[in-house]
């Protein structure tokens, strides 16, 4: 007997931690969403592209794309133009798009068109980078103003991190007189962060520049630098006017390196704009397109993978187990009797075509009816399958005709009385018409009452929106409601209206 509880406590414990732990794993790991309502940010972003071409030439236009594998992810990517072909090639690890077009005149305007969210699933693409780097050739004074700015910088610093931080604040204080002589009398982002990186390389530390957008709508704005550096780990992002360290998370890179934006061959005037809308998209649906458009497939195994008719039968039938846990803590703590443990359950699910209210009416009526021919039967002396078989036909005539009344009536709902399931029915007049022999009709009235209510409890429970979503979404759930079943398999205590019944001994 110990042997058996230890099993069943083993057994028990396996379940719930499975379900905890893939319920887990799917919302913090994969991060699906907890709640249907739950939306996520969708960004559309417009690139206008405007130069004007040269009189009936070649022209060959060339701009840089964001890169795919950072922690944003791609939905739709599209370039549009009229009479240009179109290429996108890898380059130096940038993403660049190619128009050309034999002849061209005239203004010409082209647009990149990007929709994106945040990665939702699947893993970045480890971080690689240099560690090292040979000295860019400085001589004379610049190389005498480059070692005496590099002293203090190793002085003040205790790693990769803060000595870059602390080599881009000396850059930017521009009343120092070496600052000047390597910044030459521009003091451009651009010129700072050719300095940082001079100053970088003579202590053999590797530099990027990261050249990016700002995730924000409505707003005119141009590419804003960044210097990243890879200190064998990750990448580390520096502001290079204020020294900060960190990419924000409202930023969007676009391109690496020192080549510009765009480059015209048989254009002049050349000009790019950027559009950016923020949208709300519903979380779910979101990963779905997501994992379309990723190789993480995270969704691919899970419900939401079949069919959409397929979805709507399992969001029903998945919630069954839902309406057994009801009629179980009914029956097994509370002590409300009804006709086993299923029929309860079936005419919760039929409920879900009549509406309660409705549904509690023709159940009652049925049933009355039905145990009234029952009892004329019975009289007959018939045997169990032909008397079933008249229930049967009874219950179908008398649907049909609640259905015409009702529809000549205008009471449409009573139309949905012919999804009722009918065999249930029958069952349910013929044990209530034995429960009525058997015990009385007290009970049978008791037990009828009980299977109303915990049809009805177990109908509200199995049709609130938000644990429907949250069950068909994590069904690793049903697990931990397998476990709890299994420990209320041994329980032997009283039920509550026990307590009532048995009140006088524990007086006593």
């Amino acid at each position: 007997m110990r042997a058996l509880t230890l099993h069943l406590r083993i057994l028990i414990l396996l379940l719930v931690v499975l379900g905890v732990g893939i319920t887990a794993y799917q919302i913090f790991v994969l991060g699906i969403p907890v709640t249907e309502n739950e939306t996520d940010d969708l960004w559309n972003i417009d690139t206008r592209v405007e130069f004007v071409a040269s009189q009936g030439g070649p022209v060959k236009v060339q701009m840089f794309v964001p890169p795919l594998n950072q922690e944003f992810v791609s939905l739709n990517e599209s370039f549009i133009s009229n009479n240009y072909g179109v290429s996108v090639n890898r380059v130096d690890g940038n993403r660049r798009v190619t128009w050309s077009a034999r002849r061209a005149n005239g203004k010409q305007t082209l647009y990149y068109r990007l929709v994106m969210t945040k990665r939702y699933s699947g893993e970045v693409e480890k971080a690689k980078g240099p560690t090292f780097r040979d000295s860019i050739p400085v001589e004379g004074a610049e190389k005498i103003a480059a070692e005496a700015l590099l002293s203090p910088i190793r002085q003040h610093s205790a790693d990769v991190e803060t000595f870059i931080s602390e080599a881009i604040k000396r850059v930017n204080n521009t009343n120092d007189d070496n600052v000047k002589l390597l910044l030459g009398g521009d003091a451009s982002a651009a010129n700072k962060a050719r300095v940082i990186e001079l100053i970088l390389s003579i202590a053999h530390v590797p530099m990027e520049r990261v050249h990016t957008i700002r995730l924000e709508s409505g707003i005119e704005q141009t590419p804003e630098l960044w210097l990243r550096s890879f200190n064998g780990q990750r990448w580390l992002y520096f502001n290079p006017q204020t020294g900060e360290q960190g990419l924000p998370q409202n930023r969007l890179i676009w391109w690496l390196g020192d080549a510009p934006l765009l480059t015209v061959e048989g254009g002049r005037a050349e000009r790019v704009s950027f559009t950016l809308n923020n949208s709300e998209i519903n979380a779910i649906r979101l990963a779905q397109l997501t994992d379309a458009n990723t190789d993480a497939e995270f969704l691919e195994y899970s419900l939401y993978g079949l069919p959409l008719s397929t979805q709507q039968t399992y969001q029903i039938m998945i919630m069954i187990p839902i309406g057994v846990l009801v009629i179980l803590i009914l029956r097994n703590l509370v002590g409300i009797q009804t006709l086993g443990t299923f029929t309860p359950v079936l005419i919760a699910l039929a409920f879900r075509e009549t509406q309660l209210g409705f549904g509690i009416i023709l159940f009652t009526l049925i049933t009355a009816l039905g145990l009234s021919l029952r009892s004329y039967l019975e009289h007959l002396k018939l045997q169990m399958l032909p008397r079933l078989s008249v229930v049967l036909t009874f219950v179908v005539v008398l649907i049909a005709a609640i259905s015409l009344f009702s529809h000549k009536l205008g009471l449409e709902r009573g139309l949905s009385v012919s999804l009722f399931p009918m065999v249930i029915l029958t069952m349910t007049i013929e044990r209530l018409s034995i429960t009525w022999e058997e015990r009385g009709g007290g009970h049978a009235f008791k037990v009828a009452v009980g299977t109303i209510i915990a049809g009805s409890l177990a109908h509200l429970l199995m049709n609130i929106p938000e644990l429907v979503y949250f069950v068909f979404t994590f069904p690793a759930v049903l697990m931990i409601l397998v476990g709890f079943m299994l420990a209320m398999g041994r329980y032997r205590g009283y039920r509550l209206t026990e307590l009532f019944r048995f009140k006088a001994f524990l007086k006593d």
